[in-house]
């Protein structure tokens, strides 16, 4: 099963509808308060977690700091939306299986997904 590390911005009506799904989740809002996204991704990398976020700084970090976390981010672009939509809307997509996240930055709006490999 997927290991996932929520940003503090992440729901947590979303981190517990993900975990009751199954999924190893750790909210950084809960555990890590106000840690840098520097360290989140850190976090990320030495537990394999893939970072769930609504932070677009995280892209920077990426490709001008060169911070890379192995299993990837997932940003959200979302303006509007209910606190359990997030989850729901990450469950369909994993159960899907029909996209890899493995050192890629995942952008997910409103229409569309976008991936950038690292």
């Amino acid at each position: 099963m997927m290991k996932l590390l929520a940003d503090e911005n992440f729901p947590l009506a979303s981190i517990k509808l993900l975990s009751q799904a199954g999924y190893s989740i750790i909210g950084i809002g809960i555990d890590n308060h106000g840690i840098s996204d520097e360290e989140v991704i850190q976090f990320a990398r030495e537990e394999e977690r893939l970072i769930l976020t609504f932070d677009k700084d995280f892209g920077e970090l990426i490709f001008k700091s060169g911070l890379k976390p192995e299993a990837g981010i997932i940003y959200l672009r979302w303006d509007e939306f209910n606190p359990e939509d997030p989850g729901k809307y990450l469950i369909q997509l994993f159960k899907s299986g029909d996209i890899s996240f493995k050192r890629k930055l995942t952008v997910i709006s409103g229409i569309s997904i976008r991936q950038r490999k690292y």
